[in-house]
């Protein structure tokens, strides 16, 4: 079959719209027909040369849709399901996933490569493959994908809604929840109000921590932050460092959750100097992995007992936590439709990923017709 994608073909040029050819699934695959796609940050990073994937590859890696066809073997899902996609396939046998870490799955090796755990493409154009970023490639109207990026979600949500538990709420969220350990009248400082850092605020508040300071140079996000349970918002990380030292007596913060687009070396010190003794910085967001940007005393990280460490999907387990999710916002308890700052149809992908880099958006959602 046709369908049309947001195609990048070389990092520091725009997505170009095009027509591909789309294999059916076979065994273990689903076609699915996206409903929704969200504008992540992780694709800036394939145009920036941070990330570099196998070209050329269709875009977008949170997505949600209804299973259209099914292939042998297919258990997960049937025809007419409604289902978010992981950008991390999770096998379940492996031995990440049979020890509660589906985010660290071995389907996800090549997340960057773009085709399917046996090693094929399913989309064709002109003679060549078309990878899909997380082997998804939710910037095309249609996809073949595994049945290990699919999960089944309650049909009476809207999938335009639905969409951001795909990556961008459930990483946040987790990142507080799982990766930070926020616990009750915890102190935690978030760096970076975007897409990911908005659902890290909503997740240290939902953990019950005393203080959520939240640190954003662009004053809309700062705004926003407060409205989704931030106490204090800042400018500058200066400002939010002697204010948690105020707040606490100067025992300082418990936890600092690095959530900007692009990590460099400064927000990494900063946030390891807001945390007091037995205090953990997580580094959610990401940067090129050939630079270094922790640099800190080993001294202080010994006798203060800090500890700095890596998250991906905020440690979360896609399965479970995607599902529970979801139903955190049915029940009133979990804000979604108040991230989406603006839709857009795939034709204006680009246009999208201009706000998101001028700072006009907590999340962009494409919505394919």
């Amino acid at each position: 079959m046709k369908t049309k994608a947001a195609v990048l073909f070389d990092a520091g040029k725009p997505f170009e719209i095009m027509e591909l050819d789309l294999d059916g699934p076979g065994p273990g695959e689903v076609l699915i027909k996206y409903t929704a796609a969200g504008l992540c940050h992780s694709d800036l990073h394939l145009i920036d040369n941070d990330l570099v994937p196998r070209f050329p590859i269709i875009g977008g890696h949170e997505g949600a849709g209804i299973v259209e066809e099914v292939g042998a073997g297919v258990t997960k899902v049937q025809p007419g399901d409604h289902v978010v996609c992981s950008f991390i396939p999770n096998c379940g046998t492996c031995r990440y996933c049979s020890t509660g870490r589906q985010n660290l799955c071995d389907m996800g090796a090549t997340i960057l490569e773009g085709h399917l755990p046996d090693g094929t493409f399913r989309f064709h154009g002109g003679g060549q493959d078309f990878g899909a970023m997380c082997m998804l490639g939710t910037f095309s109207e249609r996809a073949t994908i595994s049945q290990h990026s699919v999960v089944k979600v309650d049909d009476w949500l809207p999938l335009e809604t639905a969409v951001l538990v795909g990556c961008g709420v459930p990483t946040g969220w987790a990142t507080a929840n799982y990766a930070g350990g926020v616990r009750a009248g915890d102190t935690t400082v978030v760096y970076g109000i975007g897409g990911i850092g908005i659902n890290a605020v909503q997740g240290a508040k939902h953990a019950g921590a005393k203080y959520v300071i939240a640190v954003d140079p662009v004053e809309f996000k700062r705004e926003a932050a407060l409205k989704f349970g931030a106490t204090h918002a800042f400018a500058t990380a200066a400002e939010a460092a002697e204010k948690v030292n105020e707040l606490t007596w100067g025992q300082l913060a418990d936890q600092a959750l690095i959530t900007v687009g692009t990590v460099d070396e400064d927000v990494v010190s900063e946030a390891f100097n807001v945390v007091g003794k037995g205090g953990t910085v997580v580094i959610t967001g990401l940067a090129n992995p050939e630079k270094l940007t922790v640099h800190v005393s080993g001294g202080v990280l010994t006798l203060f007992e800090k500890t700095i460490k890596g998250t991906l999907f905020g440690s979360a387990n896609p399965q479970y936590d995607i599902v529970r999710l979801l139903r955190l916002y049915d029940a009133g308890q979990l804000k979604l439709d108040e991230l989406v700052t603006r839709k857009y149809s795939l034709e204006q992908v680009n246009e999208g990923y201009q706000d998101l880099r001028d700072g006009k958006n907590i999340r962009g959602v494409i919505v394919h017709g």
